[in-house]
């Protein structure tokens, strides 16, 4: 299992100096070689290495820098044509994709390997190649239980980073995944939801009140900077972003440390909902599509799974088509089930349950048939931990 760690370089004023021209060097290196594969059409890695390796390495690269850019663009085009094809761009986005070549921002990360960087764990230092040479006994810091992660687990490359005046570099890691201890006692159901972030099938609800609140008086603050649209308003927009950011990963990962948490402790596997295309499918009001879309479920099921891996529980993904409108007692589906949005009464049995409860109950015995037929989910690779 792949994750990767975050660390916090402390450079010198010359260092960094040196770490910003390289920065900047590879990504206007990386923007000729977006405009020459998107004027003659050819964005194969193979074919951009063969046409422009000789004119990157005279543009102050060497070798594996030179290599590394070839396969960021390349890339960088194949991620942007699976987005279009799998239609979850927008219409102004794909005629923007459609017209222009890719554009890489100056401080864009640049990937390093073990050629071009190596790590001094004990020391807590790095040595990198720049465009000035090679730097060493460059110094870096995280949590301590970060730093002793990576030590243990760190392979692969990482990349260099520059993001509001720090520098930081993102590091792959491998780690074993542990083993499940035989089938799992039943699966936790966990629903995802507008006003409850996620409900679980024992009846713990994550999310509410509270932080629902603060995510309004986020939107409401940002309508009206966008609004306000000055110097000032788009700065103080940019930090505001950036603490919402943070303050919602911050939730995802209490969110599914509980969830993995109760599963291990149990001995039972997790279900979680399939929401591929959520975002076009639903119909919602106003004020809830405002909710779903400042939020993201993706990142949770991401933390989930990866926290589910290292502790051996099984995870497996279910359709959640009419989840919300199934009895999870007679297992009648009927819209009419739902009197309103926060409960369910069935039609034919009686049953009268807190919706979101009555939903993760359906997810959780869909998991349990969805592991015996051995539906197994294929989990996402990567997940950022730090």
């Amino acid at each position: 299992m792949k994750l990767v760690v975050r660390v916090k370089l402390l450079p010198t004023s010359v260092q960094a100096s040196a770490l910003e021209e390289t920065l900047q060097t590879c990504n206007e290196a990386a923007n000729w070689l977006s405009r020459q594969a998107h004027s003659a059409g050819v964005t194969s890695r193979a074919a951009l290495q063969a046409s422009a390796y000789t004119e990157l390495k005279a543009r102050g690269l060497s070798a594996q820098p030179a290599l590394h850019v070839v396969r960021k663009v390349a890339d960088a085009y194949t991620a942007l044509g699976a987005k279009l094809n799998a239609g979850r761009a927008s219409k102004r986005s794909t005629e923007a994709a459609v017209g222009k070549p890719v554009v890489f921002r100056p401080g864009a990360a640049q990937p390093f390997d073990d050629r071009c960087l190596s790590w001094q764990t004990d020391k807590r230092t790095v040595s990198i190649w720049t465009t000035r040479g090679r730097l060493k006994n460059i110094g870096f810091t995280g949590a301590p239980d970060h730093l002793a992660f990576l030590a243990a687990h760190r392979k692969g490359e990482s990349d260099l980073l520059h993001r509001r005046g720090s520098w930081y570099l993102v590091a792959t890691c491998e780690v074993p995944e542990a083993e499940p201890n035989g089938a799992p006692d039943g699966f936790l159901g966990v629903d995802l939801g507008v006003v409850n972030i996620a409900t679980v099938s024992t009846g713990v609800r994550h999310g509410g009140r509270r932080i629902n609140r603060t995510r309004e008086r986020d939107g409401k603050l940002r309508s009206k900077l966008q609004q306000k649209n000055t110097k000032s308003a788009k700065r103080r927009a940019k930090k505001h972003a950036g603490k919402e950011s943070r303050r919602a990963r911050d939730i995802n990962h209490k969110i599914s440390k509980c969830i993995v948490a109760e599963a291990q402790r149990t001995g039972r596997g997790i279900a979680l909902e399939d929401l591929t295309g959520i975002r076009e499918r639903v119909r919602l009001w106003k004020p809830q599509r405002a909710r779903l879309h400042s939020w993201s479920f993706r990142q949770l099921s991401q933390f989930i799974v990866y926290k589910a891996k290292r502790a051996g529980v099984p995870v497996v993904y279910v359709d959640p088509t009419y989840t919300s409108q199934e009895c999870s007692q007679c297992h009648h589906i009927d819209r009419r089930n739902r009197p309103s949005r926060a409960e369910f009464a069935c039609r034919v049995c009686g049953l009268v349950e807190h919706a979101d409860l009555n939903a993760s109950q359906n997810i959780a015995a869909r998991g349990w048939w969805a592991w015996v037929r051995g539906a197994e989910s294929q989990a996402p690779a990567l997940a950022l931990i730090a």
